[in-house]
């Protein structure tokens, strides 16, 4: 099934990265076909930016999303201006300290992760995106956990492979916590 994602924050929080890892894993880890299309504002860090990826095992004909079936939100300003095109039913994920979901649809599920203060106790902030990735694979079980972390690895500077597996790895254990209804 074809399975429309979303992903917005501000330049400087691996918005991108993100969807070029989801879209890696998908289409060389997991035998499906992915695209992936960018969107920046004017300047590089601190504007607005998304990564807009569809994951399919089918061949992909259109490559634009029309109503994300997951959107994945790292700042209140992706909040406001994506909320509203996310499916019915769909599935949002947030940056529990930086988005505050107003608004929120009943049909929409939302699950929330404080993936900011993980990467920062992780000791590098940079490293959000990925306990973020990570927390979207428990979540929503789009992509084998293996398949992420061979393209984390595969995606992350040479020498940051080890943090960054950390980071999914904290990201996904709490997602799955989650999801099984545990304290964290």
């Amino acid at each position: 099934m074809r399975t429309e994602i979303k992903i917005g924050g501000f330049g400087g929080q691996g918005v991108i990265l993100s969807g070029y890892i989801l879209g890696r894993a998908a289409s060389i880890y997991d035998n499906k076909y992915a695209t992936m299309i960018q969107a920046f504002g004017p300047e590089a860090r601190g504007s607005a930016c998304s990564a807009q990826v569809i994951v399919d095992p089918n061949i992909i004909d259109y490559p634009y999303i029309t109503n994300p079936q997951i959107l994945v939100v790292m700042s209140q300003e992706a909040y406001a201006k994506f909320s509203s095109e996310l499916a019915p039913g769909g599935i949002l994920i947030t940056e529990e300290e930086l988005v505050n979901p107003i608004n929120l649809r009943k049909d929409v599920k939302h699950y929330s992760i404080p993936a900011t203060r993980f990467a920062e106790e992780l000791g590098k902030k940079l490293v959000v995106n990925i306990v973020m990735i990570g927390f979207m694979t428990a979540v929503t079980k789009l992509i084998n956990p293996e398949a992420m972390r061979k393209a984390v690895i595969a995606s992350v500077p040479k020498g940051t492979e080890d943090l960054n597996l950390k980071a999914f790895d904290k990201g996904y254990q709490y997602g799955l916590n989650v999801v099984s209804g545990k304290s964290n």
